[in-house]
């Protein structure tokens, strides 16, 4: 538990985390303004980093220095990481429920779950060639 904790207790400065992740900080600065971080702060507003937020900086570094993935295309990447989560929950929430229902399955008189069903369809379309 107390490992867990100190992955996300803030600890570091802002220029201890531009030497360890070899940045300026101008660049976790402009990542704050971009909304792709959002490090803690003290009272006198001093950002403050966990060992989490590092990572998740090497993440948005990775998406743009090795992958050449601008700002605005990070930003997106994030938000659909973070939809992915939510969905992944929720899955999980209905698997339980369904195991549940299926445990009880043998028992009369007992409601079924009903999931609601979605489709989702995508058109390509392909240009000609000149």
């Amino acid at each position: 538990m107390e490992e867990r904790n100190s992955y996300i207790e803030p600890v570091y400065l802002i220029s201890a985390v531009a030497e360890i992740l070899n940045i300026h900080p101008q660049t976790l600065r402009q990542y704050e303004r971009e909304g792709l971080i959002k490090p803690s702060r003290t009272n006198g507003k001093i950002r403050l980093y966990s060992q989490k937020d590092i990572n998740h900086i090497k993440y948005v570094l990775t998406l743009t220095r090795e992958l050449g993935v601008n700002l605005a295309g990070v930003d997106i990447i994030l938000q659909l990481n973070k939809k992915i989560e939510e969905l992944e929950v929720e899955v999980d929430i209905y698997k339980s429920k369904l195991k549940n229902i299926n445990s009880l399955a043998v028992v009369p008189n007992k409601k079924a779950l009903v999931v609601q069903k979605s489709s989702f369809e995508m058109v390509v379309i392909k240009k000609d060639e000149e």
